[in-house]
């Protein structure tokens, strides 16, 4: 059991560092890796201008197996992290942002999804 877990988490590191690699190559920086809040973590938050992107990041055998398992529970925890990120940024009232998902198959490059959904902001 601790082989599959140690082995799924292997997995999930990988299809962050490439979807962090995807996004760098398109002009965003990096904000954070595996943000971690009092209400939830998200997978990447990448800025590019003003523009804030919430990223979580999804590697299944298919793209929409990994669009499928982004459960509106799960939408909701990035929502809230993404809002206590952003309450602790000195331009708040400036950024825009957006809620992101990258899936990552095997022997694929990562596809990015813009603006999957949108939360109360």
């Amino acid at each position: 059991m601790a082989d599959a877990r140690t082995k799924a988490y292997r997995k999930g590191h990988r299809a962050e560092w490439l979807a962090a690699l995807s996004l760098l190559l398109r002009g965003h920086r990096v904000e954070a890796r595996r943000f971690k809040t009092p209400v939830g973590e998200i997978d990447l938050i990448a800025r590019k201008g003003k523009l804030i992107l919430f990223v979580e990041v999804k590697a299944r055998a298919t793209h929409q197996a990994a669009l499928d398992s982004v459960t509106y529970t799960a939408q909701q925890r990035i929502a809230k992290a993404g809002n206590w990120w952003l309450s602790q940024q000195k331009d708040f009232d400036q950024l825009s942002w957006q809620f992101d998902v990258m899936t990552v198959v095997p022997w694929r490059w990562p596809r990015h999804y813009k603006d999957v959904w949108s939360a109360n902001r």
